[in-house]
């Protein structure tokens, strides 16, 4: 949620008929909210100064919930990225997904390495070195930490573009994606559970299926009467209910104090697809509104930002303010920021980074 599970689907590319839907910009939007507010009020952290279960007793359980925000992340993008990647050759595919993916994620790493080297060292694991290694995205494959928490959702969603740009370098059919989305969560599964810990990790395989039926949800938006794509879309809805659930349930368990059932977490990740497909198989994807898509736009940056931002606020005022008005502050703090971000680097740089990697790309016959 960016290229990441928040994905922009607006460009050349895109199939007739499916342009930029403001509802699923908003459910972007509501997914970076939701793990915000699960960082804010629910995950332990240092900055309020007591346990965040003292701080927002009747609040925490239910804003633990917000830890299914990834899973609505990672629903999404596999709904929108092949729609990018739809009539699209490997160069521009990837010139796209680069310039939209690294351009605020730079800015992120940066302005929270600063954060945490300089204004608020707080991280004794943290160094320069490991600040530099996170510039590439890549720092969890070199064994290296992250400069912030939620930059995890980040490899995993490298890894499905590169699953997806396999598919793009063969040809990308209907009849393809639902292949992949039909045979891909089943094998990564299978992979985890014989101890295949390299595919297991490649295939990304505690969240394939979320991926997967964000796929099948995608063909089912260009026709809505595929018995083969409902089919697939229900594989996954029933594999991504039980076995992508528990993980989310077990980082709820493991960083709060709060606990939730397996019933609930599965009607969590159902909730996920059941709200992408509102937004994208009914007359909600003609929704059209500014606001929504503006919203949209901050997506990104917000959710690269919002973490350590947000909880160095919150440490500073959290005894001088009431709890209302601390939360209030850092949630307006780390608005203004993403706002910034993406204004003064994302949409400039973004832009010519792509312009430059056409470019180039063609060049070299990519």
């Amino acid at each position: 949620m960016t290229q990441t599970p928040m994905s922009s689907y607006s460009g050349s590319g895109s199939p007739r008929g499916i342009g930029r839907m403001a509802v699923l910009d908003g459910l972007r939007f509501l997914a970076a909210v939701a793990v915000m507010l699960f960082h804010f009020t629910a995950r332990s952290n240092p900055s309020w100064g007591q346990p965040v279960s003292e701080v927002f007793p009747a609040l925490q359980p239910i804003t633990s919930l917000g830890a299914f925000g990834v899973d609505l992340f990672f629903v999404i993008s596999g709904f929108v990225i092949p729609l990018t990647a739809w009539g699209r050759g490997i160069g521009a595919y990837t010139a796209s997904r680069i310039s939209r993916l690294y351009p605020a994620y730079w800015a992120g790493v940066l302005l929270t390495g600063f954060l945490l080297l300089v204004l608020w060292p707080d991280r004794r694991d943290l160094d320069v070195t490991t600040v530099m290694v996170n510039l590439t995205m890549l720092q969890e494959a070199f064994g290296y930490g992250h400069v912030d928490g939620v930059y995890w959702t980040l490899w995993a969603e490298l890894r499905f573009y590169l699953i997806l740009g396999v598919l793009v370098v063969i040809g990308v059919t209907t009849g393809r994606l639902l292949a992949l989305a039909a045979v891909w969560p089943p094998l990564a599964a299978l992979a985890e559970l014989s101890g295949m810990d390299f595919l297991a990790t490649m295939l990304v395989s505690d969240y394939a299926p979320l991926f997967a039926g964000g796929i099948a949800l995608y063909v089912l938006s260009r026709n809505s009467r595929s018995v083969i794509a409902w089919l697939v879309l229900a594989e996954n809805v029933l594999i991504g209910a039980s076995w992508s659930a528990e993980r989310t349930q077990d980082l709820i368990q493991a960083t709060t104090r709060s606990e939730i059932s397996t019933a609930t977490a599965a009607l969590a990740v159902v909730a996920c697809f059941a709200l992408v497909a509102a937004a994208t198989l009914t007359r909600l994807r003609h929704f059209s509104a500014t606001w929504l898509t503006t919203a949209g736009l901050l997506t990104y940056p917000l959710y690269l930002l919002h973490e350590y931002w947000g909880w160095w606020v919150i440490h500073l005022l959290h005894d001088r303010l009431p709890v209302v008005v601390t939360l209030a502050a850092a949630i307006a703090v780390v608005l203004v920021l993403a706002w910034l971000v993406h204004r003064l680097v994302e949409r400039p740089l973004g832009r010519r980074m792509r312009r430059a990697l056409d470019r180039d790309l063609v060049r070299v016959g990519v």
